[in-house]
């Protein structure tokens, strides 16, 4: 242990020596954070990095494919197929507030989302407010009360813990869920 201290020590000590390289100044290496709530809290109400650009018919098409590509390809299979879906249907009919808003509700990290999608969590008040956000909610929330039994769905508040193997009561078995 005390060799490497000695290595990451001499080697920066080289690092912060050498003329020939400096350091990138910390202003530099300072990126905005896509996934974070800031946005939704700036007092006009507009994201600074965003540039919609709505003017032709070619830049249109570049920005909705992007935002459909965003949509689909998350990383979550629930949540590619529901955004994706709920993209592709009502993109066009979007104005560019709807735009703004859709790509502050891509700009949400997944588990969040979903827990927020499929009443797990009580989403922020800065979320709740998204037209967006409202809309997908209202579609997660009449699928899930028309095609799922009331006793396979989590209770408001509460995450879901149920797994595939939940019945299966044997020695070797779970106490609860998939563990």
């Amino acid at each position: 242990m005390g060799s490497l201290r000695r290595v990451v020590f001499s080697t920066v000590s080289r690092i912060l020596s050498s003329n020939h390289s400096p350091l990138p100044s910390p202003q530099s290496l300072h990126r905005p954070i896509w996934g974070s709530l800031a946005r939704f809290y700036s007092s006009d109400g507009t994201a600074q990095c965003l540039n919609i650009d709505l003017s032709n018919e070619e830049s249109k098409r570049r920005l909705f494919n992007r935002l459909l590509y965003r949509s689909k390809q998350r990383g979550y299979l629930e949540l590619d197929l529901i955004l994706g879906k709920w993209v592709e249907a009502h993109i066009h009919s979007l104005d560019q507030n709807g735009i703004k808003s859709l790509v502050h509700l891509l700009d949400l990290e997944n588990p969040d989302l979903w827990k927020w999608l499929t009443s797990q969590e009580e989403p922020p008040e800065a979320v709740k407010v998204n037209p967006v956000f409202v809309a997908v909610w209202q579609k997660v929330t009449s699928n899930l009360e028309n095609h799922a039994a009331p006793g396979t769905r989590a209770m408001p508040g509460q995450s879901w813990v149920r797994g595939w193997d939940d019945f299966k009561k044997g020695r070797d078995s779970p106490i609860a869920g998939n563990q």
